[in-house]
């Protein structure tokens, strides 16, 4: 069940010839892929591109009445693979996936697909994010595109460029026999805009043709001879075809302005953050008109130096806006102008942050350096002012930051690794710590306040491998977490089955949430829910065991946070030999809450009976300990004031946002904390008996109320309004 469904917006992409289409980026990226002939999509999903495998997923049926063969691959390497069926026939294929992640775990395939060479065009999507909230290592997919010769586009960011890039490249990919990889930013991926659609076109040759008349070039078999051959033939014939194909078809853009002393070169996807500085320092419009001259790249690789060449002669000075490091574009260009004796000074990085993203105020702060050194005098006295001031310097949130401590990223309200940790932190209590291998998921939250558990994480589906070294002799075993989707992406054979084959005496809790939570909760193979058009429904207790696990526990209700400690304690202390296995499962509550909510509120304004439960914590009972907000950590779990003037410290509280997952309760009971927290079923639609009750028992409580105002006047006076 994935967190967004595009079912609604489906009916966009049948739009035909002269239409306008309306919508976001990612349903832009769709649309193009149908109308250049597509016969195969596939893709793992993660953000920002985790909705394209939404889009295509609500879209299968459009895709089948086409004749579009759809997979959402176990992981990316898969997804990779799968475009091999373009090397040998004229069949268009993509996949989509996060980078460079992604492109790290399917680098083995896209080697051997850029060697080999394609007949169809084939086209890989990835999606980058340089941002402070992106969760992924600081790279680039330009790396890897130089390194196996794979051409970069990186089209500026509105609806039209992004579609005519998906079109251009399957073009480019064919007139080159190279495949093309797709580079689109966050935004790039969320922008919305508009342009004139074609009709979608089924493949002109399809899979099922191929499967029917199969062919065979042993030369385009990565094996030598013929991978020095491949070789050999990237430099001779597709690179120089891959450069005509881009000059003829001026793929890159030059936006010419008045000012011919200087100049900027851009990757295409910061067109918009330099024209939206450009605006500020008064040198551009509203409508993209330049009094700079602009060279766009919507080809980041290869260059066209004869391009480069020519728009950076005659000028004084040239800055390359190159998002990301190392700064790869900045060298080339360099050495291009070298090569031809150009004289034309180049700035990037020295005025541009070498890594990180190119925001706004990055890129207002940037140009402005630029500018004052080689062309101060277009910048008016008010554009030579600094930056607006910082909202983080304004006094007033200075004043919150010495009251409002920073909070983290955490669990979700009611998730159900939450109560998995705080076993964890009573088995170290108990038995003293041990190293904790993480992995990449929701789980991965763990290595914050207030569990501050977790030592490294290696890669998705990696934990158990990356305690590999620690088969060793020792008073303590390791513990290592890996989630289901990182299980079924590759951590049954690089994880667990690496510790099945190495007699691994460690403990691997596998957290199974029935989703691929952290990538957007879409299905997967241990998913409980039926799934028309994808297998689901196969334990993973199974597959641990048939691949030679001998301990296995299953948990289905993590929240039971007790008999989560004991067999955490029982796997640490088993001196059977090879790894213990402990699956953890409960259903994410992010995704249970979309299920049962709509179900539930129809329910109720239907007249029929439901019960919600509500926790709270007896205000008079809580001692201010809050150890139970040390062992939980759930964003619900408060503290507030009490009146008691035997009380200094604040009590614990829970406030609306209570999900009523009980796990608060079983935390406090687990720990032998306080016996302060208590259940409130909340009854709607109640039946008749239940209305005469609750009558009763207000009344009943109410003359005892007043009874004790009769009594105490004193103290129901003192008593907080």
């Amino acid at each position: 069940m994935a967190e967004r469904s595009f079912a609604s917006e489906v009916h966009k992409l049948t739009l035909g010839d002269g239409q306008e289409f309306r919508g976001e980026g990612i349903l832009a990226i769709t649309k193009a892929l149908l109308q250049s002939g597509v016969g195969y999509v596939g893709g793992y999903q993660g953000a920002p591109i985790s909705h394209l495998m939404d889009v295509l997923s609500d879209a299968q049926e459009l895709l089948a009445r086409l004749g579009v063969q759809f997979s959402a691959s176990a992981s990316e390497a898969a997804a990779a693979a799968s475009l091999a069926a373009s090397i040998m026939y004229p069949i268009r294929g993509a996949v989509a996936f996060k980078a460079t992640v992604g492109t790290n775990v399917a680098s083995d395939a896209l080697a051997n697909l850029a060697s080999s060479g394609v007949t169809g065009g084939a086209l890989i999507i990835v999606g980058e994010d340089y941002g402070e909230g992106s969760s992924i290592m600081q790279e680039r997919s330009h790396a890897f595109a130089m390194k196996s010769q794979i051409w970069l586009l990186d089209p500026r960011p509105n609806l039209p460029s992004i579609v005519k890039a998906v079109e251009d490249g399957f073009e480019l990919s064919e007139a080159s026999n190279t495949p093309v990889m797709l580079e689109v930013r966050i935004r790039a991926c969320h922008l919305h805009g508009s342009f004139i659609a074609k009709d979608n076109k089924p493949p002109a040759f399809t899979l099922r043709q191929a499967l029917e008349n199969p062919r065979r070039d042993v030369n385009r078999i990565v094996l030598p001879p013929a991978s020095y051959l491949q070789e050999r033939d990237k430099i001779a014939r597709r690179l120089p075809a891959a450069i005509e194909f881009i000059k003829s078809r001026r793929l890159n853009e030059v936006f010419d302005g008045e000012e011919k002393t200087i100049g900027i070169i851009a990757q295409g996807g910061m067109y918009n953050g330099v024209v939206r500085a450009l605006m500020r320092l008064g040198l551009a419009d509203l409508w993209g008109t330049t009094r700079v001259p602009i060279y766009v790249m919507n080809v980041t690789y290869p260059l066209i130096d004869d391009e480069i060449a020519g728009f950076c002669a005659g000028k004084r000075a040239v800055l390359v806006v190159e998002e990301g490091q190392p700064d790869f574009i900045e060298q080339a260009i360099g050495s291009i102008l070298r090569k031809r004796d150009i004289n034309t000074a180049l700035s990037g990085k020295d005025v541009l942050p070498m890594a990180g993203e190119y925001t706004a105020e990055v890129m207002l702060a940037g140009l402005r350096a630029f500018l004052a050194k080689a062309a101060p005098d277009l910048l008016t006295d008010r554009a030579r002012a600094p930056n607006r001031p910082n909202v983080a310097d304004d006094p007033r949130v200075r004043a919150l930051e010495r009251v409002v401590p920073p909070r983290g990223p955490g669990f979700c309200t009611g998730c159900p690794e939450r109560p998995i940790f705080a076993a964890m932190k009573l088995v170290e209590k108990e038995l003293g710590p041990h190293h904790v291998a993480a992995d990449i998921g929701c789980h991965l939250f763990s290595i914050l306040p207030p569990f501050n558990i977790g030592t490294t994480t290696m890669g998705y589906g990696l934990g158990p491998a990356s305690a590999a070294a620690f088969n060793v002799p020792a008073g303590k075993k390791s513990i290592s977490i890996i989630g289901d989707g990182g299980f079924w992406h590759n951590g049954l054979a690089s994880s667990i089955g690496n510790a099945v084959y190495n007699k691994h005496d460690g403990v691997i809790v596998v957290i199974d949430n029935f989703y691929a939570s952290a990538t957007g909760g879409q299905d997967l193979l241990s998913s409980r829910a039926d799934n028309r058009t994808r297998s689901t429904g196969h334990p993973i207790t199974k597959a641990v065991e048939g691949i030679g696990v001998h301990w296995v526990r299953q948990i289905d209700r993590t929240y039971d946070v007790a008999r989560m400690r004991d067999t955490l304690k029982e796997a640490l202390s088993n001196s059977e030999p090879g790894p213990k296995v402990i699956v953890a499962a409960s259903e994410c509550m992010l995704n249970r809450q979309r299920r049962e909510k709509p179900l539930f509120d129809k329910a109720v304004q239907g007249g029929e009976r439901r019960v919600r439960p509500r926790f709270g914590v007896d205000e008079d009972v809580c001692t201010g300990d809050h150890a139970c907000i040390r062992l939980s950590g759930c964003p619900s779990l408060s503290v507030k004031r009490t009146d008691d003037p035997l009380k200094d410290d604040p009590v614990a509280a829970i406030d609306d946002t209570c999900v009523g997952c009980g796990n608060c309760g079983e935390v406090a009971d687990a720990a032998v904390l306080c016996p302060s927290f208590y259940q409130a079923d909340i009854v709607y639609n109640p039946r008749p008996l239940e209305r005469l009750r609750s009558r009763l028992r207000n009344a009943i409580i109410g003359f005892l109320q007043r009874r004790r105002a009769r009594r105490h006047p004193l103290t129901t006076q003192a008593a907080p309004a």
